[in-house]
């Protein structure tokens, strides 16, 4: 009979050997800044990062610039980044925070909260979601990532096929 360390180890070493089962990141419909209207069927084959946030969220503005520039490190290997604006947050500040900045990526305004709800009812922000090619979420950060970690479980993603 096995006790519940054992369990665990067992539990554990199953996982990483065969790969645990993931959440599938949700099917959600956004229109970003440009107006054009977007899909998450269109990450598929990407590594995905989608970031919630708010222009009045002061951990928000202080991570965007290692957001951006994760963004241009990997974006030529099958990488892409959404910024998913809360509905909370007036498109007029968006729009003026996202030109400014220059974010080089998709930003979405989730005017109905349907996209926060979709990913688990978001609230917190930042709160930013790591996928894998094939749409499985890989991890769910709440709060600002710690970066190093982040491009490097990135690296590894970009590398399975």
């Amino acid at each position: 009979m096995l006790n519940r360390r054992a369990l665990a180890a067992l539990a554990l070493a199953c996982c990483t050997l065969a790969g645990c089962a993931r959440d599938a990141a949700p099917e959600v419909g956004y229109v970003l800044l440009n107006g054009e209207q977007a899909n998450s069927r269109q990450w598929a084959g990407k590594v995905m990062l989608v970031n919630f946030w708010a222009t009045s969220c002061a951990t928000c503005v202080k991570e965007m610039p290692q957001v951006i520039a994760t963004h241009n490190k990997f974006k030529g290997r099958g990488f892409d980044t959404l910024a998913v604006a809360m509905s909370y947050d007036p498109p007029a500040f968006v729009s003026r925070f996202a030109e400014s900045r220059g974010l080089p990526f998709g930003v979405a305004i989730d005017n109905t909260g349907a996209v926060a709800n979709a990913f688990g009812k978001v609230q917190m922000t930042p709160t930013t979601f790591l996928i894998n090619k094939r749409g499985e979420i890989v991890k769910r950060y709440v709060g600002e990532p710690d970066f190093a970690a982040l491009h490097g479980l990135i690296e590894k993603l970009l590398a399975e096929a």
